[in-house]
């Protein structure tokens, strides 16, 4: 955020910036969406909902499931937040208490620690890299656990990496979140924004996790802040509690205007918009290797790249100040996402148009070249 602001004040002083640094998808929120809500405006639905959410959106969701994933979930069992953001929070808040310690792999969304800190527990991070495709896996995660240890979460796609979970993975952390009797918290915003074929399922592989999820990426809906999260059977009466103590109900026009997310008209705009992510990857993946940097596999979904600037410089955090002020391209340095080598690595974010992203391309080679 720091570097969005930076970039803003450059912006303001006539500087032309390509923005690569903040996960937020660059398309507005589509149009039958935009309209649903001033319908549900205008409607007059601006009171108070009940903490579980608005029903009909909570068996739309469940329908969601049903024909993506083809798994059955309760609608009971789905529960509408302010944002992913807030069903993370809960969550913890269920899971955690103070003084124990919650497994993170490392690097991650850096957030996730501090909605840990939140509930004055301790977030663990472990270390995952391009030999786990940057997943937290059942092996990892056995050897991190502790008697203190309170739960797990990971992110499938991830951030910053793009990378997914397997099925046998998922499936391993669950058991083992079973064995040792902790929870397992599987962060599924990114779903959607998958281009290699479906990610897996936790609801299929991990019966038992908490499974979050979000309007804000493939749904388009950032600024609207709506997320929910699914939860076991037995946790529903305390996810409820929770979520009328801290947030009452998440936004009545919001949770109308998600209900046309799901229609015909809405997923084909999603699904291109999909498409069009998945050539902006193709098109910059490449193109960043054969500048220097290293990203290993082929991240699969979400809208990240996160690049290995060993080749290239010592400290990340000098990289993206020096493409900042010097190119006009924002970046984002490893220290926002890890902590045991944030100074080599950066994350971009390709959610600019794929012209734009030709132009950092090509500030970014002259950069380097010019021994920046």
């Amino acid at each position: 955020m720091a570097l969005l602001g930076r970039a803003r004040e450059l912006e303001a002083d006539g500087h032309d910036v390509v923005h690569m640094e903040i996960g937020e998808p660059g398309f507005p929120t589509a149009t039958p969406v935009r309209e649903a809500g001033v319908r549900a405006l205008a409607d007059g639905h601006t009171g108070y909902l009940p903490a579980a959410g608005l029903p009909a959106l909570r068996e739309a969701i469940a329908g969601h499931y049903a024909v993506r994933y083809g798994v059955s979930v309760d609608a009971r069992r789905i529960l509408i937040t302010p944002g992913a953001s807030g069903a993370l929070v809960v969550a913890m808040a269920m899971l955690t208490d103070p003084g124990r310690n919650v497994l993170l792999p490392d690097p991650g969304y850096p957030c996730n620690r501090h909605f840990v800190e939140l509930l004055d527990a301790v977030p663990r991070a472990v270390r995952v890299d391009a030999a786990t495709n940057y997943q937290l896996t059942p092996e990892l995660a056995d050897a991190a656990c502790d008697e203190d240890t309170a739960a797990m979460l990971v992110g499938s796609p991830g951030n910053p990496t793009g990378t997914l979970a397997t099925a046998s993975e998922l499936a391993g952390l669950g058991s083992l979140a079973q064995q040792r009797r902790i929870g397992l918290v599987v962060d599924e915003i990114y779903h959607g924004l998958d281009y290699d074929g479906m990610p897996a399922q936790a609801l299929v592989q991990a019966p038992d996790a908490i499974v979050v999820n979000s309007f804000s990426k493939y749904f388009g809906m950032t600024g609207w802040r709506l997320g929910w999260m699914v939860v076991p059977p037995d946790w529903i009466p305390v996810a409820e509690k929770l979520i009328q103590n801290l947030f009452i109900s998440a936004s009545t026009p919001a949770q109308h205007a998600a209900l046309a997310c799901f229609t015909e008209r809405s997923l084909e705009i999603f699904e291109s918009r999909r498409e069009a992510f998945r050539q902006r990857r193709d098109f910059l993946l490449p193109a960043l290797r054969d500048l220097g940097f290293h990203i290993p596999g082929n991240p699969a979904g979400a809208f990240y790249l996160y690049a290995d600037i060993t080749a290239l410089g010592d400290d990340s955090a000098d990289l993206a100040s020096g493409l900042l002020e010097q190119a006009g391209v924002a970046v984002t340095p490893g220290l926002d996402f890890e902590r045991t080598a944030p100074e080599r690595h950066l994350r971009f974010a390709y959610t600019t148009d794929t012209d734009r992203l030709a132009t950092a391309v090509s500030r970014i080679q002259r950069y380097l070249a010019a021994g920046g």
